[in-house]
């Protein structure tokens, strides 16, 4: 049973079945872990239902966040002690110049993203960055966009995204797109995925899967990452200071 079943009429399903659509894509050799926009401003400070969250936080999943940020915490984990590269986005608006089109489609742009003295593109501290880690800031919804992803990706020799974090439909579903049009082997763990609209969060990962990525489940991302030689990638670099 997949988290999209419930959606889908008997249409769909027949033409599913028989369309070809959901192969499976497979891993690579070389992955990398990319966590998509795990901040306060999507997760809300504490945990509590996404109606009271959306108050304070506009762009909050309330509850549904603080479930998957263990599972994102465990696959984290799990890359770290196979030195696969993790990397970070969070959002980088800084005036209300930087909204762009985003101020179009919410009567809240204006709403300030600093609550209870907390930043809002602050990575939620139990999956927050090592020093070592990428944080890539952006202002549209993929990873891609405006950034220097692609660069590290080729540095790295990285063949294969698995993605973590939020909105499913947005900012990840943008950044998959994005890493399929490019030729990356794109995969999206489900259940370290969330959104702040239940049918959104299924059919977006039903898209997703039928087309342009594999949606697999955190025991798999782990098992895979487990599987990689520690030596695929060597030690991460140490940080010095400037002369």
């Amino acid at each position: 049973m997949r988290v999209w079943d419930k959606f889908l009429t008997e249409q769909d399903q027949a033409v599913f079945a028989k369309s070809g659509h959901g192969a499976r894509g497979g891993f690579g050799q070389r992955p990398a872990l990319l966590v998509v926009d795990v901040s306060y401003a999507f997760c809300g400070d504490k945990d509590e239902p996404i109606t009271e969250s959306v108050k304070r936080w506009r762009n909050s999943c309330g509850s549904d966040a603080f479930k998957a940020l263990p599972i994102i915490a465990k696959v984290l984990s799990a890359a770290r002690g196979r030195n696969i590269p993790v990397i970070y986005t969070t959002g980088a608006v800084a005036n209300n110049r930087d909204w762009g089109s985003w101020a179009l489609k919410n009567s809240r742009t204006s709403d300030s993203l600093l609550q209870n003295g907390l930043d809002g593109y602050e990575i939620m501290p139990q999956i927050k960055p090592e020093p070592h880690e990428l944080v890539l800031r952006k202002l549209k919804p993929s990873a891609f966009f405006g950034t220097p992803l692609v660069s590290y990706l080729h540095q790295s020799q990285v063949d294969t995204l698995v993605i973590a974090g939020t909105t499913t439909s947005g900012c990840v579903r943008a950044t998959v797109l994005d890493g399929f049009s490019l030729n990356y082997r794109m995969a999206v763990i489900e259940d370290g995925c969330f959104d702040r609209f239940q049918a959104s969060h299924a059919m977006n990962l039903f898209d997703m899967h039928a087309k342009y990525a594999d949606v697999t489940d955190s025991k798999a991302a782990i098992s895979y990452f487990d599987g990689i030689p520690e030596s695929t990638f060597g030690p991460p670099a140490k940080l010095t200071a400037a002369e």
